[in-house]
């Protein structure tokens, strides 16, 4: 099904694959254009596949290809990544704590103006860096010929992050159009949070390329991050109705091991 990708050369399909997820992430702002509000029970429905979507992503793309390449290249297949995906978990928590610090979680001063539209935008710019950058290290893999990385794992990876970046640009230009700002103004900002995946993708690529022995220790550290992202992220945002959250999250894992093993 994709072999008409195995002759593009990676570095190509890291930016044609990251650009995909930053439109999905303006398609969803675009829907300040239509809607002034999102019913609750469909976002945690979105926000608990999402979740699941990026937990299965986070093993079969990045963690199982770490553990295969650390055993290929040190003859120990838990360290590096275990160390990885610890320190993606924590570079994540650490983030938060400073947004913390500077006033800019829901938890500190109430934002106005400026300050509000940079929280909305701030929170889903963060995660946004390492899905980049874990698009950018499986593609890098597949330059090196990562044995357990391939073009459709890259891909589905990609895939399964642009379905989650669709409610991430509504949940930035929807309440910043509630707040009074214009349909335009709503629908930049929006987007704007996921310009940074390819710009992170094209940097976790190059690293990667570079730097072949730390791979394990950054698909790690990718992994982590995501998996901190859904946690601390997505499914607290779903929490709201735990039955729908629960029915998403399920549905999205199943749906991208079917997808990953079933097309790899």
């Amino acid at each position: 099904m994709f072999d008409f990708l195995r002759p593009v050369p990676p570095v190509y399909l890291t930016l044609i694959c990251t650009l995909f997820t930053w439109g999905v992430t303006a398609l969803g702002a675009a829907t300040v254009f239509f809607f002034k509000n999102v019913n609750k029970k469909i976002l945690n429905l979105l926000m608990g596949f999402a979740a699941g979507v990026m937990i299965a992503a986070s093993f079969w793309s990045l963690l199982s290809p770490a553990v295969e390449l650390s055993e290929e290249l040190f003859k120990t297949n838990w360290l590096y990544p275990s160390l990885g995906f610890a320190a993606g978990g924590m570079f994540v928590a650490a983030a938060s704590i400073l947004l913390d610090k500077f006033g800019f979680s829901k938890d500190g001063k109430m934002p106005e103006g400026k300050k509000r539209s940079l929280l909305l935008v701030t929170s889903i710019t963060l995660h946004n860096i390492p899905e980049g950058l874990s698009v950018g290290v499986a593609f890098g893999a597949i330059a090196f010929g990562v044995g357990g990385v391939d073009i459709v794992g890259a891909t589905l990876l990609a895939f399964g992050i642009g379905l989650q970046n669709f409610p991430e640009g509504a949940s930035v230009s929807l309440p910043l159009r509630r707040e009074g700002m214009s349909r335009g103004r709503a629908f930049f900002y929006g987007q704007a949070s996921g310009f940074v995946e390819p710009l992170a993708a094209m940097l976790g690529f190059f690293l990667s390329q570079a730097m072949r022995a730390l791979l394990p220790f950054a698909l790690g550290f990718s992994a982590g991050a995501m998996i901190a992202v859904a946690a601390a992220e997505l499914l607290p945002e779903s929490a709201e109705n735990k039955c729908l959250s629960t029915v998403g999250c399920v549905v999205g894992f199943t749906l991208m091991t079917v997808m990953d093993l079933a097309l790899g």
